[in-house]
């Protein structure tokens, strides 16, 4: 994989990641559809919240379920 892939088109064309959606019977347009979908919520949902936490919260609940190191 290329360090300056820039659109869902390039990551989709990628052979790695065609491997690894196939591996886990992901199906591109499935995939795009449902990437639409979640862009498309949350630029109605625009705030200044972040749709995913951040990266030291998602760290403390994983540790706290002894889901990670």
């Amino acid at each position: 994989m290329s360090e300056t892939i820039n659109t869902l088109d390039e990551l989709l064309n990628d052979p790695m990641v065609r491997l690894v959606m196939e591996r886990d019977r992901v199906k591109p347009a499935e995939f795009r559809m449902l990437f639409e979908q979640v862009r498309e919520r949350s630029a109605v949902e625009a705030t200044d919240e972040p749709v995913l936490p951040p990266a030291h919260v998602i760290a403390r609940t994983c540790q706290k379920f002894w889901l990670c190191p």
